[in-house]
């Protein structure tokens, strides 16, 4: 029986492929993948604060907090002070960024797609629920102070 390749490996592996294609084509916009992802989420979003756009994004705090900065740097995203909680900043892309995003959409749309081309809709399904026990699961470990 041939060795079956660790599900890790195969994640890993998809998401190398995905992040390349990302990153191929947001080149040509000046973004990084992050970025790109960022601006398709903040385009139909209302107002997150970074911290929920950091738990949205699964990423943590200094790096949502440097993929935002840049957004704003060029003018793409603009932070607006909440007005039910002063400390907090709620995320806004500016006219600039609107504009952007809506061409983004496509291509993020396409994206979707063609990681699920293959499946059937039951697979795909499965496929997310599976995903999400493997996440909770590194959630876990990560809590436990990545100790087994």
């Amino acid at each position: 029986m041939p060795q079956q390749e660790f599900v890790a490996r195969l994640i890993a592996l998809a998401r190398r492929r995905l992040k390349q294609a990302v990153g191929r084509r947001a080149a040509g916009y000046r973004l990084s993948p992050q970025q790109f992802w960022v601006m398709v989420f903040l385009r139909t979003a209302a107002g997150p604060a970074l911290s929920e756009l950091g738990a949205r994004m699964r990423t943590d705090a200094p790096t949502i907090s440097r993929i935002v900065a840049a957004l704003v740097k060029r003018g793409l995203v603009r932070m607006d002070a909440d007005p039910a909680d002063r400390r907090r900043a709620k995320l806004h892309l500016t006219a600039r960024g609107q504009a952007l995003a809506r061409e983004l959409q496509p291509h993020a749309d396409e994206f979707r797609a063609v990681v699920e081309r293959d499946l059937s809709r039951a697979e795909a399904k499965e496929l997310r629920r599976l995903l999400h026990k493997v996440i909770a699961s590194l959630d876990r470990y990560h809590e436990e102070g990545d100790v087994a």
